[in-house]
């Protein structure tokens, strides 16, 4: 399993920093968001148990997918662009529940199709919107390489000292030392990335908002986690599919950047100017 995983990072991870570094004014980035959002999306049908005759399962993806490619124009071009997108989906899918043969629990498909369209499609979006801000090419590479510090000292901490369970009825294997590992890994990767990207591509920032930063992305990277586990503990799974190899599913590698993208977001925007 860790041979598979250090194999998965060692091809992805040079694959997403190219990704985000040709993002502008080419869509490599733009792509990546997309690709990852129909798979997690698409995984997230498959673990609610959605049949792939469900017509919702198609509207959903495609629901998802429009917040990630309208989102950074929603907030810097057309401002009436997703509120027109999301009142059609509204229509459209309620109307398709007319027209079930089965009136009988009508709304449970409808509702998972929105769950999972606003908690993989939108928030995953808000990577877009950031990379769309000033410098934030140095952010995005900030806060997603924070997270993966984060998982992989987590991991390694815990599977070394582990030994108090932190939230043994959603995951038995997560610790507290191994949460709070992770969190000091970010506070210190935070900080040692900040000042390597300020050397190659010199952008504003003091040293107390980067350990901040490191702070808020380390937590909700771990919220992030063990909202996915909820979700897999709920439907019965151990992994949410089988895409990556060490990692099981998209899901399952990307639950913790589900969060930060929106924090780190809202946080530069609100923060970084004071």
């Amino acid at each position: 399993m860790l041979k598979h995983r250090v194999i998965t990072a060692a091809v992805g991870v040079p694959l997403l920093i190219l990704a985000i570094w040709f993002g502008d004014p080419w869509p490599w980035f733009t792509l990546l968001i997309a690709a990852v959002t129909l798979a997690g999306t698409y995984e997230f049908y498959r673990m609610a148990k959605f049949d792939r005759r469900e017509p919702l399962l198609y509207l959903g993806l495609l629901w998802s997918l429009a917040f990630v490619l309208l989102s950074p124009h929603y907030l810097y071009r057309r401002p009436d662009v997703l509120p027109i997108v999301v009142t059609t989906t509204m229509l459209i899918s309620l109307i398709c529940l007319l027209r079930r043969p089965g009136k009988d629990g009508a709304f449970h498909n409808w509702a998972w199709a929105i769950a999972g369209a606003l908690y993989v499609g939108w928030m995953l979006s808000y990577w877009l919107n950031l990379r769309a801000l000033a410098d934030g090419q140095n952010w995005v590479y900030l806060a997603i390489l924070t997270t993966f510090i984060n998982d992989t000292g987590a991991f390694f901490i815990g599977r070394a000292r582990g030994k108090r369970k932190l939230a043994p009825a959603i995951s038995a294997a997560k610790t507290w030392e191994g949460a709070i590992g992770g969190l000091i890994c970010a506070i210190l990767g935070a900080i040692i990335i900040a000042m390597v990207l300020n050397l190659l591509f010199p952008f504003t920032f003091k040293y107390w908002q980067i350990v901040l930063l490191g702070f808020l992305v380390g937590l909700f990277a771990q919220l992030g986690d063990l909202v996915e586990s909820l979700l897999k503990r709920n439907m019965g799974l151990k992994e949410s599919g089988n895409l990556l190899p060490g990692h099981g599913g998209i899901l399952d590698r990307f639950d913790s950047l589900i969060f930060v993208g929106a924090v780190i977001y809202y946080y530069v925007l609100f923060i970084i100017p004071l």
